[in-house]
């Protein structure tokens, strides 16, 4: 079997060229060595840009999607050894490294015959480190919205940086990326972050938009920063990975890291984001407060509005959590409002049965029948993401106004929205406890060298993941998947489903091409490998 070192180098084998391709002098080729540049689109003609992480296979259909190093390119760094093998709190831990070869599968639930698959390397300290302490000079910047945890976040990187590694120089960039060029720093401590995870918000500041990579690279090349910790959502990830091919392309000595933020848990790969079990629990909250609204009123109905731009996870979690939902809407299943089998007449029914009911409508749910419904533009924000039409207040309005026109029934409607109450709300202990992870992993991550990956948790084990998987797609709640069933069941509503979005749904859970030819086009990539010997 094959070895991989810390810097993502393979060990004991060589690497042939491009001219040499398929040649190893008779013997069958062991590893191949994926390189692959990411055609990307724009206003300008499409460029290559060479997408730095590193596909290495092994036998049995082994296959590690591995992140860059800084070793890549700058040669002959030093190494230092480790300062947690001197560390009191690791003194009883039976292993202080993670081993090199440790990587943590993709896919867990395989067939007999199955291959071995894609796998991550594993998030951990190293035995040796690429940065001594006193040259360390780090930054944290957070972009997007608001998110519990972010403070959680920003204080277990300083507290590992500081505590593990013995880093004295943190900087926190206020307002977002633009904070790098038009803001002053704030000097972070221990003592300045001791107990702000108790807090909602970031106490370095947000903001969307910002983002120039030329002004951002040279602000940190001039404050003579070398480890950048970026947080926030896939967005802000697409960010970081271009201020990382910059700073590659400059050839700094920096290490780029990022930590992916999202309340609606729509970042792909990884088993969720921070912040998501809290959104959900304060969600009951809503969800509790309408079904008392509407089980004390006659005829009442209780509308609750939920996170939710793209992707349904708060607002099904909710649902599944509460039992107290008659009927769930998501971006991901439309629905229609008139005729057999629509909202207006399963709300009828509902109420005729119960006497009241309870809706939760995520965020992004029923866009379409809005926009058609208000004729509105396809405005944006500062994040280039479309604004959304209040689905919330439009489908109260309409089901005030069909039950007053088209029946003798008479309502009430109670319409809560506590999306920015839940934005704002300190983590809960569980979330609290996973930013710990996070911060620490990516802590070990950049003292290790490694630089433009985010990290997040596979299966339950923190890994280190290219830029480019968790940025070339969302993830979203698959409605022919068992939980969504598990939900339907739950509220007993109508699937509202029909055989297109079936069809669309299967569409999206399809596999990537599969890195098995020379050459292959896999989401926006164009692959080319070089054969191991």
């Amino acid at each position: 079997m094959h070895s991989v070192s810390n810097s993502g180098s393979i060990v004991g084998f060589k690497v042939s060229g491009n001219n040499n391709r398929g040649n190893c002098n008779g013997r069958k080729p062991l590893v191949k060595v994926t390189h692959r540049s990411r055609v990307v689109m724009g206003s300008v003609p499409a460029v290559k840009v060479l997408a730095q992480p590193k596909v290495v296979r092994g036998d049995h259909g082994y296959v590690l999607e591995d992140v860059p190093h800084l070793t890549d390119y700058i040669s002959h760094l030093p190494t230092y050894p480790n300062p947690l093998q001197d560390h009191p709190a690791y003194a009883v831990v039976k292993q202080y490294f993670v081993d090199t070869d440790d990587t943590i599968a993709q896919k867990i639930v395989v067939h007999a015959n199955s291959p071995r698959g894609t796998h991550f390397r594993r998030a951990g300290p190293r035995q040796k480190v690429y940065f001594k302490s006193d040259d360390v000079h780090a930054c944290i910047v957070t972009c997007g919205g608001l998110c519990p945890g972010l403070n959680t976040v920003i204080r277990e990187i300083v507290g590992s940086l500081h505590d593990m590694y013995g880093v004295t120089r943190i900087e926190g960039i206020e307002g977002g990326y633009k904070g790098f060029y038009s803001r002053n720093t704030i000097s972070l401590t221990p003592k300045v972050v001791n107990g702000i995870h108790k807090r909602g918000g970031t106490i370095i500041g947000t903001s969307r938009g910002g983002y120039d990579n030329k002004k951002i690279v040279n602000s940190i090349e001039d404050r003579g920063i070398n480890q950048v910790y970026i947080i926030g959502g896939d967005g802000t990830q697409k960010g970081a990975s271009a201020i990382y091919e910059e700073v590659r392309r400059r050839g700094l000595n920096v290490a780029v890291v990022g930590i992916p933020k999202t309340i609606d848990n729509d970042i792909p790969v990884i088993d969720q984001s921070f912040g998501f079990d809290t959104a959900v629990e304060e969600a009951q909250r809503a969800i509790n407060a309408a079904h008392v609204e509407a089980e004390s009123n006659e005829n009442c109905i209780g509308l609750v509005k939920l996170m939710g731009r793209n992707s349904g996870f708060i607002a099904m979690h909710a649902t599944l959590a509460s039992r107290d939902v008659d009927c769930c809407l998501i971006p991901e299943s439309s629905f229609y409002l008139e005729g057999p089998g629509g909202l207006f007449e399963y709300i009828e029914k509902r109420i005729k049965e119960n006497g009241h009911m309870v809706i939760v409508v995520a965020e992004g749910a029923g866009q379409d029948l809005v926009a058609e419904s208000l004729r509105t533009n396809d405005d944006k924000d500062a994040s280039g993401n479309k604004l959304l039409n209040d689905v919330g207040l439009w489908l109260s309005q309409k089901i005030k106004g069909h039950f007053k026109k088209q029946t003798e029934m008479e309502i009430n409607l109670k319409y809560i929205d506590p999306t920015y109450m839940i934005r704002a709300v300190p983590s809960n202990a569980s979330d609290n406890v996973y930013c710990t992870l996070l911060a620490q992993s990516a802590v070990h991550g950049a003292m290790a060298g490694y630089t433009g990956f985010t990290v997040g948790p596979v299966h339950g084990r923190e890994c280190y993941l290219p830029f480019y998987r968790i940025t070339e797609k969302q993830n979203k709640v698959v409605i022919t998947d068992r939980m969504w069933a598990r939900m339907l069941s739950s509220t007993n509503q109508p699937s509202f489903i029909n055989t297109k979005d079936i069809i669309e749904s299967d569409m999206d859970e399809a596999p990537p091409t599969q890195l098995q030819d020379d050459r292959v086009v896999d989401n926006g990539f164009v692959t080319k490998e070089t054969t191991v010997c």
